[in-house]
């Protein structure tokens, strides 16, 4: 280990130990409250472009394992952590979080104040650096001026860049009942275990996929996907799901539901600080339920403005903010949320139900 230090746009800097080769990083900092569950949360494409603050203390005591990545690879910029375990004690565990994440060229910063920084953060938007410690003071003011200059999440189109290239066909589910297109803005493995469980043979499209194109494959229903960035600059996508409307049932879930909302003419704007984490309270207005679910998101739906024909059917407790919407003209609804949790709670596995009881009341009108 060599020591590191983090620094903020604001010019704010937290030391600390670099793991590794003492390499850097950059991004929007941001925290999640999950105490469990850092594999799925490194390896989520939602996580691209920030680095990600652990608020529970103690970090990889149970290592990592091939059955909880939810992409391919990491996606995540860096890790800061209060306190890193080195020594995973887990019967699932292959190996170490630090070796794993040193593999994949990662930063980890560890032994910082993470509760001092979560108080930074939650006063708003966070960009930040990791870096070795400065020799000087000159240095370190030169690391100030990087870190000055980053740019903020909003604005960037990281879903495209995210994005699977080429279209793919999930794993087969032994009894296939659905065919489902699935637009890839960062689209989770769990997302796609769960809908393959329900019957769904889904393909897997680019995040630029002509609504021609979807409607040619002649699929019982389109499902929009998590993903990164500013859902306001991917407009080919948000045109895409304006040609779909009213042609065929769609559901979204996260960037996903922003999309949605964008297409049904909402607006979407940055939050001052956004939801990362697996316990935040949801009321479901059609139930009159209180669910807890996983959140990862730092825009949201502007309530200020809701066009007619969009009704909330979903609202986050914490800060009173949408939390899921439906078109009243057309079979279309989406979450800000993750239903399919990975990691987290599965109070809300409840709406991939939804979509496929959608599917049948559209096949039945359809013959």
């Amino acid at each position: 280990m060599q020591e590191g230090v983090l620094v903020l746009k604001s010019g704010e800097v937290f030391e600390g130990w670099l793991h590794g080769t003492g390499g850097s990083s950059q991004g929007e900092v941001i925290f999640n409250t999950s105490m469990t569950g850092y594999q799925e949360i490194l390896t989520d494409p939602s996580y691209s472009g920030q680095i990600v603050t652990m608020t529970y203390p103690h970090i990889g005591n149970y290592g990592i394992n091939p059955e909880d990545m939810e992409s391919t690879k990491v996606h995540a910029q860096g890790l800061i952590v209060k306190e890193l375990s080195l020594v995973p004690s887990n019967w699932r565990s292959s190996k170490p979080l630090g070796e794993w994440l040193m593999e994949h060229g990662v930063t980890i910063l560890e032994g910082i104040d993470t509760r001092a920084l979560v108080k930074k953060i939650r006063k708003g938007e966070c960009n930040g650096l990791i870096a070795g410690k400065p020799e000087n003071s000159e240095a370190l003011e030169k690391l100030r001026k990087r870190a000055a200059n980053l740019q903020s999440m909003e604005g960037q189109n990281w879903a495209d860049q995210v994005s699977t290239k080429k279209a793919y066909d999930w794993e087969t589910p032994k009894d296939v009942k659905f065919q489902v297109v699935a637009y890839d803005f960062g689209i989770k493995h769990n997302i796609l275990r769960l809908m393959a469980n329900l019957g769904m043979q889904v393909r897997v499209v680019p995040s630029s996929t002509p609504a021609s194109f979807v409607l040619e494959q002649k699929p019982d229903g389109v499902f929009l996907s998590n993903g990164p960035g500013d859902p306001a600059v991917v407009q080919g996508a948000i045109e895409n799901v304006k040609g779909l409307l009213g042609k065929i049932p769609i559901f979204g879930i996260c960037l996903g539901h922003q999309i949605l909302s964008l297409a049904l003419g909402c607006r979407t704007y940055k939050l001052e600080c956004g939801h990362h984490g697996a316990n935040h309270p949801i009321m479901d207005y059609q139930t009159n339920k209180i669910e807890i679910a996983s959140h990862n998101h730092g825009f949201a739906v502007d309530e200020s403005n809701l066009p007619k024909g969009v009704r909330v059917t979903h609202r986050n407790l914490n800060d009173e903010t949408i939390a899921g919407i439906e078109s009243t003209d057309f079979s279309a609804y989406s979450v800000q949320y993750h239903p399919e949790a990975a990691p987290g709670p599965h109070d809300s596995q409840y709406l991939f139900q939804r979509f496929v009881e959608m599917m049948q009341s559209n096949r039945k009108r359809s013959t």
